[in-house]
């Protein structure tokens, strides 16, 4: 029960312990927010040292001292201190709560010091509208999302204000300075009204429990939110970022057996020679290789609008309006193609120019209509494309090597292309009739790199 009326008012805490990179994501915000803190307080010592200087001076000019000055002088060095400290990426724990002690006695100290600054009873000051900047300094460590330094900042107020109310009790000794129960009096002298101040106190302790328990539940959902991001940014990395954006902005649940008809196109690159080469390699440099390539060919291949489907060993599946629908998906497959021809072309050059065994890619793209959708089955998911344009680019992608040529596709294929805008660099050599191995009958290809 007690848990459950916990979670009612706090909201559901995170279970188990935070991954590291968690920790310091919100260990990064907060510091940010410690930044924000900082200057927020030095403009609020800025303000006040510009209304005093501008308010009419009613103080005896036979004064020996102006205390607020030097009170507001001791604030503004302080937070300039902070700011610093701040911007050095230093903001140890117990530093932070000497800050909210340190401004909340300044902030008491100068409401206090008005008596001696006008020549008034301590009473005086009980009436000092100073006090609700007591309400910004305590709502300053909200920035934070930690309701501990909260609770600190309205204890150290609540405290410090009954300090002063008890002074001024102490002090009040001379006729027509002491407590009344008169509202009208306390309000028209320097008479002390009681209840009106522990009122204050009490106006101080209530709003920081309250700003304190919405800072624990904005902080729960703090953590949930950078969890949440950063497993976003994991699920980038494993699939393609309009995968990750379908999974993350889904309306319901995605279970496996639903799927899409798409009009795309699909795209594939492969090493040629890859695995007697992957034998003579070991490990560490067999990966290296791997990395390699993959990243050139996958920063082409987004350049191009193209979604990252598989890789499979040194072969690369993308598909072109499958995850995103466009009305350009040929067009932007073979552009892909050509562009990924270039970055291949210059990846054998430095390979030559490192003494290395230069490597030959091959590619191939078909375009038409597939399902698109989630396989597996409850515990694992995969977003794939399955259809006739996947198949038939697979198999011309094999074709490469008995066509003896670089890049190839259908005939079909590239007049959609053209028809969508598609526009070859060079004039597309047509080999009409070709025998495809796995395919019943002849295709239509068209040799798109030699």
């Amino acid at each position: 029960m007690w848990r459950a009326l916990r979670n009612t008012f706090l909201g559901r805490p995170a279970e188990g312990r935070l991954p590291p990179r968690v920790a310091r994501a919100i260990a990064a915000h907060q510091l940010r927010s410690e930044k924000l803190i900082a200057w927020a307080q030095l403009l609020v010592g800025v303000a006040w040292s510009v209304l005093y200087a501008a308010a009419p001076k009613t103080f005896a000019a036979e004064s020996a001292i102006e205390p607020v000055p030097i009170a507001l002088g001791l604030y503004l060095g302080f937070s300039l201190l902070r700011l610093a400290l701040t911007y050095r990426a230093w903001a140890a724990d117990w530093f932070l709560t000497l800050a909210v002690v340190v401004d909340m006695s300044l902030l008491m100290i100068l409401i206090w010091s008005f008596h001696i600054q006008y020549a008034q009873p301590a009473a005086f000051y009980l009436k000092a509208p100073t006090l609700l900047y007591v309400f910004v300094f305590i709502a300053l460590r909200a920035l934070r999302f930690s309701a501990g330094y909260v609770l600190l900042a309205g204890a150290a107020a609540g405290v410090g204000w009954l300090l002063l109310l008890n002074y001024a009790l102490m002090t009040s000794a001379e006729p027509n300075m002491g407590v009344t129960r008169d509202y009208v009096t306390y309000m028209t002298s320097n008479m002390i009204l009681i209840g009106a101040e522990f009122d204050k106190a009490i106006t101080i302790m209530l709003s920081t429990a309250i700003l304190a328990v919405a800072i624990v539940r904005a902080r729960r959902l703090l953590v949930q939110s950078v969890v949440e991001e950063q497993a976003h940014q994991d699920l980038r990395r494993f699939f393609a970022p309009e995968i990750a954006r379908q999974i993350v902005g889904a309306e319901h649940r995605i279970e496996p057996g639903g799927g899409e008809i798409r009009q795309a196109a699909t795209l594939m690159c492969d090493i040629r020679g890859f695995t007697p080469l992957a034998m003579a390699m070991e490990p560490d440099e067999l990966m290296a290789l791997l990395a390699d390539y993959e990243s050139r060919m996958v920063s082409v291949i987004q350049a191009h609008g193209g979604s990252i489907d598989k890789f499979m060993g040194d072969g690369i599946m993308a598909t072109f309006g499958a995850a995103v629908p466009t009305d350009s998906y040929a067009a932007d497959a073979l552009n892909c193609i050509a562009a990924l021809g270039q970055a291949a072309a210059a990846w054998r050059g430095e390979r030559l120019a490192a003494g290395r065994e230069p490597l030959r890619i091959g590619f191939a793209a078909s375009a038409g209509a597939l399902v698109f959708g989630a396989v597996g089955d409850a515990e694992r998911l995969e977003f794939t494309v399955i259809g006739e344009p996947v198949n038939l680019t697979a198999k011309l992608e094999k074709a490469n090597k008995s066509e003896d040529v670089t890049a190839l596709t259908t005939t079909d294929t590239l007049a959609l292309a053209e028809r969508q805008g598609f526009e070859p660099t060079s004039l597309p050599e047509y080999r009409p009739g070709r025998p495809v191995e796995g395919l019943d009958a002849p295709v239509d290809l068209v040799v798109l790199l030699p």
